[in-house]
């Protein structure tokens, strides 16, 4: 005797049934795709709320840095007009009898919207938009060239091994021993020294050349020791060897074997280098010897901020919480980076 349950689940039944059969026939089993290393960091990446925060951060400096004059034009101000000494403004006054900003929190108002610098009246505003177009750009450059220059040395030092990788390593030494900060002021004015009479005016341009070279010159060294010490431990694995085997060039196993391994290390050190870059160009312009009056640069406005820090605190505001924000989305991004190429972070 049948029991009513099978009588239910037999066979007769489910095929009788429309519903049913129509599912059954549209049940395909699930193609499994394939991804890519790169595919499945973005895939972390993209995991991470603080590291996208950030990236979208950073990228809003970059396009404040790039549509400055555009910025500028629409608050209708420049950051060369003397808004404090200029006689075209003397009907709208923003400084009083002592030099100092008329109105609450250094001069704010409808037309300068971060307030004006002390003595020369100057917008506070186009100075740090076209300041960080300075620094931003600057940095960058200079990062590409330390980049390029301490991969190219770690690859073939790391991978050619012998007697290259030892005068690599000794140069690497050599300017490893340079107290940098120091040699970063004592050589701006050597190199400059070099192309322009000290009693002629040092052009803008040929500053940024020599901020350029000197932190280039004095910067690569980290970036190739961290290559050369991930190509030692990559030249000897098996599929090095499989290609060495194959008849591959040293240039092709490098390029195309070796390269795409140590691309995870290089972009994290590119998040740390640029802003610990933009520091040091600020550095350098607060010491003096980068850029100069009357060029807008982050650093010149902290120099201008510690010289009127007593009259006027609220000069460095600004420029200040803009420096900070930069500088601490930059470097949770990098983390974000690193913990994305990084399948054990768990994120």
């Amino acid at each position: 005797m049948t029991s009513p349950t099978k009588a239910e689940g037999s066979g007769s039944a489910v095929a009788l049934d429309p519903e049913l059969a129509s599912t059954s026939e549209k049940v395909e089993p699930k193609k499994l795709e394939g991804r890519s290393p790169g595919q499945l960091m973005w895939q972390r990446f993209r995991r991470d709320r603080t590291g996208m925060f950030c990236a979208g951060v950073v990228i809003f400096y970059f396009v404040i840095a790039l549509l400055a004059p555009l910025l500028t034009a629409i608050s209708g101000t420049d950051p060369y007009t003397l808004y404090g000494q200029d006689p075209t403004y003397a009907d709208t006054p923003v400084l009083d009898d002592f030099g100092l900003p008329l109105g609450y929190f250094g001069g704010v108002s409808g037309v300068h919207w971060f307030g004006v610098e002390p003595q020369y009246g100057r917008d506070v505003f186009a100075m740090l938009v076209f300041g960080m177009r300075t620094s931003l750009y600057m940095a960058l450059g200079v990062t590409v060239l330390v980049m390029l220059t301490g991969v190219i040395l770690g690859l073939i030092g790391g991978y050619f091994g012998g007697r290259t990788d030892y005068w690599i390593g000794r140069v690497t030494d050599f300017f490893l021993s340079f107290p940098q900060q120091l040699f970063f002021i004592a050589f701006m004015p050597v190199v400059t020294a070099f192309f322009v009479d000290p009693r002629e005016e040092t052009p803008t341009y040929f500053r940024a050349v020599a901020i350029l070279i000197v932190l280039w010159v004095l910067g690569w060294m980290g970036m190739a020791r961290l290559v050369r010490s991930t190509v030692l431990s990559l030249r000897e694995r098996e599929f090095v060897e499989a290609a060495k085997v194959s008849g591959a060039s040293p240039w092709r196993i490098v390029r195309k074997e070796i390269l795409p391994n140590v691309v995870s290390p290089i972009l994290v050190q590119f998040t740390y280098q640029l802003p610990s870059t933009i520091l040091t160009i600020a550095f350098l312009s607060f010491a003096g010897v980068g850029f100069v009056e009357p060029t807008p640069d982050w650093g010149r406005l902290f120099a201008v901020g510690a010289r009127y820090a007593e009259q006027d605190p609220a000069f460095m505001f600004f420029p200040g919480v803009a420096l900070v924000i930069f500088i601490l989305c930059f470097n949770l991004l990098g983390d974000s980076v690193r913990d994305a190429f990084d399948p054990k972070s768990g994120r």
